[in-house]
């Protein structure tokens, strides 16, 4: 006997859900903006609970992804191309993005005195700035102080680190280091399960960030900032329609077709603005799309924490 597969109902699929909870969201904020403003939690728990899977799951899918590649020299010949490709494209956006910001000059005429900015938000990349001066300290500071500093902090580059030795460890024990191995591709399954449960939240998550936005700053004040959000869009849309088209072209696909196929992983992006709450399903994604999963493994979050 045939399976029988039965489709899901229009609003039983996650991005229409999360649309759904964008819309509501604007429609809260905009009617009664102190409701809105108090729906903020919403959205700061939902991208709590992703930022706790990070660390981990970058951890398990790079050494997985490293241990499962035949010999270290493959792994070094992906890890080479990949760190190439991730600097040529983001030299493309970087030149994009300066023509854009010289030509189009966001905020341009506002004349706001720095000085009354509040910084909050910025204050741990300019602490870790002031941190990392000059080349030599922003290398000494991938090295974390112990293999758990990393994940303590969250700092994404030291726990690459980490996985990558790990990793490169197992390629080189082989046979030996197997238990240890088969270890970790258990526990990166049960990651990915409860990254699962966490994903279904996302609707929620999507309401009470939206829903915070428009209480607390305005349908009026958010439309001062509609000319910056456009140039924004038109240059991510030039960099993804002109230099990952060619790219996709030459690979021989279609970059209209990926974007319709992660278009749930968007649309989490936009309602929660982040995209590490994305990380779990584009991986599982890529790898039903036909990529390796050695490959994903690798890549992907490498891509992340490059970023």
């Amino acid at each position: 006997m045939h399976a029988i597969s039965v489709k899901k109902p229009w609003y039983g699929t996650l991005y229409i859900q999360v649309l759904i909870a964008i819309t509501a969201g604007i429609l809260l904020g905009w009617i009664s903006p102190e409701h809105g403003e108090a729906m903020k939690p919403l959205g700061d728990a939902f991208i709590k609970l992703i930022k706790m899977m990070i660390a981990p799951i970058v951890f398990c899918t790079v050494v997985s992804g490293i241990a499962n590649m035949s010999h270290m020299r493959e792994a070094g010949r992906v890890g080479i191309k990949a760190l190439i490709y991730f600097e040529v494209m983001t030299t493309f956006a970087l030149i994009i993005g300066l023509v854009v910001v010289n030509t189009y000059q966001p905020g341009a005429g506002m004349n706001i005195d720095p000085a009354t900015l509040d910084d909050t938000a910025i204050k741990n990349y300019t602490a870790r700035a002031a941190e990392q001066s000059g080349f030599v300290g922003f290398m000494l500071h991938l090295i974390p102080s112990t293999m758990l500093d990393g994940f303590v902090h969250g700092d994404m580059l030291q726990v690459l680190l980490v996985a990558i030795l790990f990793g490169c460890a197992l390629t080189a024990l082989g046979e030996r280091a197997s238990a240890v191995h088969n270890f970790i591709k258990q526990f990166s399954d049960v990651l990915f399960a409860i990254i699962g449960y966490i994903v279904k939240l996302a609707p929620i998550g999507a309401f009470g960030a939206m829903a915070f936005t428009i209480g607390k700053y305005g349908v009026g004040s958010l439309a001062s900032l509609a000319s910056l959000m456009v140039g924004f869009y038109v240059t991510c849309i030039v960099f993804v329609a002109v230099v990952l088209g060619i790219v996709m072209r030459l690979m021989g696909f279609r970059i209209w077709h990926l974007l319709k196929y992660i278009k749930e992983e968007l649309l989490v992006v936009l309602g929660t603005s982040s995209s590490e709450a994305a990380l779990p399903s584009l991986m599982d994604k890529m790898t039903k799309l036909g990529c390796k999963r050695p490959v994903v493994n690798m890549v992907i979050p490498t891509g992340y924490s490059f970023n």
